[in-house]
């Protein structure tokens, strides 16, 4: 917490059993303008710490929802394939649902366009492509929760009213507004810092039940205390997911195991602009951690994650540098790999890896799964349980026949020249230069207010190319005119 000063955004850290809190501390300030001080009852914004709450909505109504049962029997406009992804999968990270605030990046739009539910419903309905086959992976995405909830709606039921009566009994208040400027009592702002001040967040994306939920740090340490009061509750919330080849994931139903020094441990982050969340709980023995913040750069699962293996003794992982640093690139497909020390990028989602028992590493993450080795110059193991080769990349041009407009059906579109990406319109033009991986891969670099995007752009063919981040994989654009 030394950073959290008076003259900073700040944050909360709460340490909890069944008894009541144990510990709490905060510092910082809750709001710049005013100067409050930020305490444990500061409201802010838990992001995807929404999403064991909406799943305890859907498993509270199986009368009305199942989770096998397929998306597009409660939402017909569905295409396949998104109509066939199941509940389940829709929420446990492995439907390959594009995420919709990635794909409204790579179409141009800013992390401040206003987007809202209905149209956005609209754009899914008009996909015909996942990120990857259902059940074949794990990769994050907010677009399962998006689409279970507007099925809900649709039979009468809505998450803020749930939520709200639900935390309620708990001795918790906890809203879930729709969008960002959608008033919230004791709301405070979140911040990110430009490298000169810090700046006021914002977002204009419908937020959805996959991170509407808003509280404070003493709220959400009550719930999770009432919670785990309910054993079969957690254990459903927490329970492994099986992969479609049998394979078990530990990413559950808005919860994750985080194993420490081999004990097992269940939670989950949440991150919006200007604000970081963060859970961690210890089922056996009730105990829990909750960290929550208003500042971009703040790291809530290594706060909750230390504090752990302070409370039991135990030893966290070492990070290793065992690969070796460098760009790689895949033979098939948009995936590519980036390695500094101990710090892995795939597809722009950058994680760290610690040392693995078979002289492996591992991101030891059920949200981010990771287990990867040298073999000669080659890197090789699973991203998401799937299976990756990764070659060097062999340093090239970027190729005078990619030069050109490229459209895409939504009706976005950029340039490319001179071996710049050219995407914007008036003073939000960006000219982003291109690296050439080879294998039909290029990289350019894409800044929006708080967030830094590193795009693949994949050729698929000469008149084909996709935009490809982690979470959106599958943006078409053709060149010439719509």
């Amino acid at each position: 917490m030394k950073d959290w000063t008076l003259k900073t955004p700040g944050g909360a850290i709460l340490g909890f059993d069944q008894n009541g809190i144990r510990f709490s501390l905060s510092g910082g300030l809750a709001n710049l303008n005013t100067g409050e001080t930020f305490t444990a009852d500061s409201v802010i914004r838990y992001a995807s710490v929404t999403k064991h709450a909406f799943c305890s909505m859907v498993l509270s109504h199986p009368d009305m929802i199942g989770l096998d049962e397929r998306l597009g029997d409660h939402l017909p406009e569905l295409q396949a394939p998104l109509s066939d992804v199941t509940v389940g999968r829709a929420l446990d990270m492995s439907g390959g649902l594009p995420d919709v605030r990635e794909c409204l990046t790579l179409l141009g739009l800013s992390v401040y366009s206003e987007t809202r539910a209905a149209p956005i419903l609209d754009f899914l309905a008009r996909m015909t492509r996942l990120n990857f086959a259902a059940g074949t992976e794990v990769s994050y995405s907010n677009t399962g929760y998006r689409l279970v909830e507007a099925a809900l709606e649709r039979k009468g039921l809505r998450f803020r009213d749930y939520i709200r009566k639900a935390a309620a009994l708990h001795g918790a208040v906890f809203d879930a507004p729709d969008v960002w400027n959608d008033p919230v009592e004791g709301l405070q702002p979140g911040y990110w810092h430009d490298g000169k001040t810090w700046q006021l967040s914002a977002a204009g994306l419908h937020i959805s039940a996959s991170g509407s939920m808003t509280g404070s740090a003493r709220s959400l340490a009550h719930w999770l205390q009432g919670l785990m009061r309910d054993e079969t509750i957690v254990k459903k919330l927490a329970a492994p997911r099986p992969l479609a080849d049998g394979r078990i994931s530990p990413y559950g139903l808005g919860m994750a195991e985080t194993v420490i020094g081999g004990k097992s441990f269940i939670g989950h982050g949440g991150s919006h602009p200007g604000y970081k969340t963060y859970f961690l709980l210890d089922p056996e023995q009730k105990t829990g951690i909750v960290v929550v913040s208003n500042r971009e750069d703040t790291n809530g699962a290594k706060i909750a994650q230390t504090a752990m293996a302070a409370l039991y003794g135990l030893a966290l992982p070492t990070p290793s540098s065992a690969l070796t640093p460098g760009l790689y690139v895949a033979d098939h497909g948009p995936y590519w790999l980036k390695v500094e020390g101990s710090t892995v990028t795939s597809l722009d989602a950058e994680d760290t890896v610690y040392e693995a028992e078979d002289g492996s590493v591992s991101s030891r993450s059920s949200t981010s799964p990771i287990r990867l080795r040298m073999e000669a110059d080659k890197v090789i193991g699973e991203i998401g349980h799937a299976p990756r080769l990764y070659r060097p990349v062999q340093a090239e041009t970027v190729p005078d026949d990619l030069s050109g407009q490229w459209h895409s059906e939504e009706g976005a579109a950029f340039e490319i020249a001179n071996g710049h990406v050219i995407m914007g319109i008036g003073p939000t033009r960006q000219a982003m230069g291109l690296t050439a991986l080879g294998k039909a891969h290029f990289l350019f670099t894409l800044h929006d207010g708080p967030w830094t995007k590193t795009v693949c752009l994949y050729r698929q063919g000469p008149d084909r190319i996709d935009l490809v981040l982690n979470r959106a994989r599958m943006m078409g654009y053709h060149r010439g005119s719509v």
